[in-house]
């Protein structure tokens, strides 16, 4: 008879990505590897021998494994995350995809309704919005810690990434860092939604976006055409919060994010940490100035959190809250709260503003998502 406390994930994409969701998931002794598969045979032969995991023979192979109580972990190439999901979905199998969910809105609108059609989970990453750090923001929020919140600054600069020596940035099974296939992708589909997530989660849908966005660096791809490397966006939300997000592959690092209020900020330094801390700044009249107060207060939650993973390059984020949440929510037969809504929402978010260029301006968003519940360990502070 099957353990049910044992949940099953499958894995098809066995490149640098892979390697996080190995180290990730191995915290979780209640998940399991059922099977691994990549089109790239040595590829997947480096990475089964590393990790002593069972590789399938083909993509067929490995749905016929699956169940649908499992969960198939998209972690391809971008290019390929479209047609992948959806041979997954149309076999009724359960996914969580890497980002971005599609390449176009049209591909993402069509995974989402084909998901809800056959009655499978579609879930897309980042997934850190699940994080110690987010949730503890967020708890901060609920529990009016700066007043009535107004304005957001997210940064996500990553340096001038053309210039460092990538080449050198190997997975622990041996993969090199996709160099191309991220400068081809861009900025803002593989790092906006680190903090679009957070201000999804907390604020709600985003009803309009401003955005602009530009190549600047042309030397990344020996001179074709890539992907913008920077985008600005200003992002509307219904109970009146604007943000500004920032991403580059060209500004000095800077992965900070404010969230300013009635009463106070919140700050955060890093959204690639689960265990960054989140600080409140308060402001006071002295005489006859308004004082940023210079002193912070740390703020924490009540409760243990979840499991964490050591640092491994320039992140230290556990990559299996995701598909760990999407796989307590199908054993329980409860929403998730990576759902497929919210995935096609994100997307729609990210594309709008990567494809802003010099002159798209206004855009109304047509997406919307239900609001998504803390984590069962987020409800109070210390």
């Amino acid at each position: 008879m099957a353990d049910r406390s044992v949940k099953y994930v499958a894995i098809i994409g066995t490149g640098f990505v892979a390697d996080l969701y190995m180290t990730s998931l191995a915290v979780y002794p209640d998940i399991k590897i059922k099977t691994v598969w990549d089109i790239d045979a040595d590829r997947l032969r480096a990475f089964t021998k590393h990790w002593n995991v069972s590789a399938a023979t083909g993509l067929d192979d490995l749905l016929d494994r699956c169940t649908d109580q499992d969960l198939i972990l998209n972690l391809t190439n971008p290019s390929a995350h479209y047609d992948v999901s959806r041979a997954c979905i149309e076999a009724g199998r359960n996914v969580y995809s890497e980002k971005p969910l599609a390449m176009t809105l049209n591909d993402a609108r069509n995974l989402h309704d084909l998901s809800k059609t056959k009655g499978v989970r579609l879930a897309s990453a980042p997934c850190s919005y699940l994080s110690e750090t987010a949730q503890t923001l967020w708890a901060a929020l609920r529990d009016g810690q700066i007043g009535t919140p107004q304005l957001v600054y997210a940064e996500l600069d990553d340096g001038y990434i053309s210039q460092a020596p990538y080449e050198g940035w190997i997975s622990a099974s041996g993969a090199p860092w996709p160099a191309m296939d991220e400068f081809e992708v861009g900025c803002t589909l593989e790092h906006a939604g680190y903090y679009l997530t957070w201000l999804m989660m907390c604020f709600g849908p985003v009803r309009h976006v401003v955005a602009g966005s530009a190549e600047l660096d042309t030397t990344k791809l020996n001179g074709a055409n890539g992907a913008p490397d920077f985008s600005v966006a200003v992002l509307y939300f219904d109970n009146n919060v604007v943000a500004r997000l920032t991403c580059s592959i060209l500004a000095k690092h800077d992965h900070g994010m404010r969230v300013f209020g009635t009463d106070g900020t919140l700050e955060v330094h890093e959204c690639w940490d689960n265990s960054a801390t989140v600080r409140k700044r308060v402001r006071k009249k002295i005489r006859r100035r308004l004082i940023e107060w210079p002193l912070t207060k740390r703020l924490k939650l009540r409760q243990p959190t979840h499991p964490k993973v050591k640092r491994t390059g320039a992140a230290s984020m556990n990559f299996a809250l995701g598909p760990a949440e999407v796989l307590e929510a199908i054993a329980s037969g409860r929403p998730s709260r990576m759902g497929a809504d919210f995935a096609l929402h994100l997307t729609e978010v990210t594309l709008a503003i990567q494809n802003s260029g010099k002159t798209k301006g206004a855009q109304i968003m047509t997406t919307d998502f239900a609001s998504v519940p803390p984590m069962p360990w987020a409800k109070a502070l210390k």
